[in-house]
């Protein structure tokens, strides 16, 4: 199976889209809202502050993530507790929808191992220059 394709704003934050200008350059992607917003107000008060956790994670989600983002903050708000009883009763099928939604969202470890930051050592020694 082929890989997913890289969204042209995640490639712009890990610096794929200068790497690869010509790539994302002829990319056309549809122009979204920055940032995913505030959730939705009726996820439950773990779920909401899974959302942010989320978010803050993964730098990259836009508008157009919020229906799998509320998902993956559903389970991760039962993981951390939202069960009646205090316990997660997550499961395995849960577990598991959980890695599909992170993956989907490209925050998976095997995702994070192919993501390469620009760093700003390059940016401070062009500022020595002048």
């Amino acid at each position: 199976m082929a890989r997913a394709r890289t969204p042209k704003a995640k490639a712009d934050i890990t610096g794929q889209s200068v790497k690869q200008k010509r790539k994302f350059d002829a990319r056309k992607e549809p122009k979204v809202l920055a940032g995913v917003g505030e959730p939705y107000e009726w996820l439950s008060d773990n779920a909401k502050k899974a959302w942010r956790e989320i978010a803050a994670e993964i730098p990259w989600l836009n508008q157009s993530h919020r229906g799998l983002l509320s998902v993956a903050a559903k389970l991760r708000g039962r993981m951390m507790g939202d069960s009646s009883n205090g316990e997660s009763d997550l499961g395995i099928q849960g577990l598991s929808l959980y890695q599909v939604c992170l993956g989907k969202m490209g925050a998976t470890p095997s995702d994070a191992s192919k993501v390469t930051l620009p760093s700003n050592d390059e940016d401070d020694e062009d500022d020595l220059d002048d």
